[in-house]
């Protein structure tokens, strides 16, 4: 049959795209397998913004202050530039009022907020105003000064509030934002991504940090680190910086532990922590070599205190702790962090390395008993307060101090518990949480031995041998009597 000059066509047409397709195809390579399609939560960074925004406030704190007597913390420059406190060197008044700057976080609609401790510490009032400017009252429901987080209140019921969500669920290389009022200009919104998870840098007791490349500055302290959905994941807490302002390295408490310690303030208006009773240690190369592990993994128990949770459970010096109720650990840190944050009376599951063997132990947690409701050393003893060295107050160490302490054995004496920042001793440096080793050259483990030392040589100032624990060694003053 003879074609048509169309159907010719027609026949070459359909050749040539086959050719063409197969031609393609051969150029293209194999077919690659599309992964699935990762829709974005949201269609801009201003939708983030938009959410979370309306529940950061910016907070003002009054407070009554010694103008002899700086916090520790607020005695660093960069500190004070952090929390935005002015630099008032006029000393000639024997009362001053520091207004510090900080911002916060609306977590419910009937006006609870949280921030860190440090913005609002020993505040006389404290005013809450939002971007509208809004401005309100607060009242201080408690404070956490270990994990440096404080809830307050304003009236209300209609406020606007954050979603709170999962910091556990973080990966590092997530996106985040945070939200606050940096340097006092107003609210402010940074960028960035979630650079590392766990962090502890030793600005706090009990620290499980996110760390960010997010632009934190100062007044920032107390804002909001929000997820990509605008929930909130973390409360910024501080920078690590050489000028003061942000370099990239920003810290922010994850809500995790922000959950447990609000959760606590606003029912009892303190925080009660479980405890172990052991002194842990870092596992090193060497150390799981020894346990025959392939790295090193776990805390080792360098010690474990008589009548203690741990003592009665039955864990031992030397044992390797790998995982408390399924959760892998990685330092003390971290060890620290799970069990305090576990409810007293609690019945932990740790699973533990005991000479090559993995071994399961059931451990009901206690409450740490040597803390009062403002996280300070509670005195297990008769304590006293000696005329002759003005302003100090000692207690003997106990065995349970040392555990909480971490002090090395071979560290002996009284411990400072209480030192007035007006008086001679703490104008020769003498601190609480100190550990006096000697007076006179004679070694005080007792207050026998402290009453007895201070009233030899009352013609002469008071020379006392010191451990000072932040620097992990000793030093000599002399105190005016």
């Amino acid at each position: 049959m003879k074609q048509t000059r169309f159907g010719r066509r027609l026949t070459m047409s359909l050749v040539a795209a086959v050719l063409l397709t197969a031609t393609l195809a051969i150029q293209a390579g194999p077919a690659v397998a599309q992964g699935p399609v990762v829709e974005s939560p949201l269609r801009s960074y201003a939708d983030v913004a938009e959410i979370a925004m309306p529940a950061v406030v910016n907070i003002s704190a009054e407070k009554v202050a010694d103008a002899n007597f700086q916090h520790p913390f607020m005695q660093d420059p960069f500190f004070r530039r952090f929390f935005d406190m002015p630099n008032d060197d006029n000393h000639q008044q024997q009362e001053r009022v520091n207004r510090s700057l900080g911002s916060g976080v609306v977590i419910s609609h009937d006006g609870y907020i949280i921030t860190n401790n440090h913005v609002v510490e020993n505040a006389e009032k404290i005013r809450v105003a939002f971007e509208e400017d809004r401005e309100y009252t607060a009242e201080l429901i408690g404070t956490d000064p270990r994990t440096d987080i404080a809830l307050i209140k304003i009236e209300g019921d209609d406020h606007p509030a954050i979603e709170l969500g999962d910091s556990d669920a973080l990966r590092v290389g997530d996106q985040v934002m945070a939200v606050g009022n940096p340097f006092g200009v107003g609210q402010t919104v940074t960028l960035g991504i979630v650079s590392a998870l766990g962090r502890s840098i030793g600005l706090i007791d009990y620290e499980d940090l996110i760390q960010t490349d997010a632009s934190i500055n100062p007044g920032n302290s107390g804002g909001a680190l929000v997820n990509m959905y605008g929930q909130l994941v973390g409360m910024n807490a501080a920078i690590l910086s050489r000028s003061g302002g942000s370099q990239g390295i920003g810290f922010a408490i994850p809500t995790s532990m922000i959950q447990r310690i609000t959760a606590a303030l606003k029912a009892d208006g303190e925080v009660q922590r479980a405890y172990l009773g052991v002194l842990p240690q870092e596992v090193t190369q060497a150390m799981a070599d020894y346990h025959k592990m392939k790295r090193p993994r776990g805390v080792l128990v360098a010690q474990v205190t008589d009548d203690t949770p741990a003592a009665k459970a039955g864990l031992e010096e030397g044992d390797v702790i790998l995982s408390v109720d399924g959760r892998a650990i990685k330092n003390p840190s971290m060890l620290r962090n799970v069990i305090s944050l576990s409810e007293v009376g609690h019945k932990a599951k740790l699973k533990v390395l005991r000479n090559g063997d993995e071994k399961n132990f059931t451990v009901k947690l206690e409450k740490f008993p040597d803390l009062d409701s403002n996280g300070a050393l509670r005195q297990d003893n008769e304590s006293e307060e000696d005329g002759t060295l003005d302003g100090v107050t000692v207690s003997e160490l106990t065995n349970r101090l040392r555990v909480r302490l971490e002090l090395p054995d071979d560290v002996e004496g009284l411990i400072v518990a209480n030192v007035s920042p007006t008086s001679n001793a703490a104008r020769a440096g003498l601190a609480e949480g100190d550990i006096i080793q000697e007076i006179g050259e004679r070694e005080v483990t007792s207050l026998g031995d402290f009453k007895s030392a201070l009233g030899r040589d009352k013609d002469r100032p008071i020379w006392m041998k010191v451990y000072k624990r932040q620097q992990g060694r000793s030093l000599f003053m002399a105190v005016e009597r």
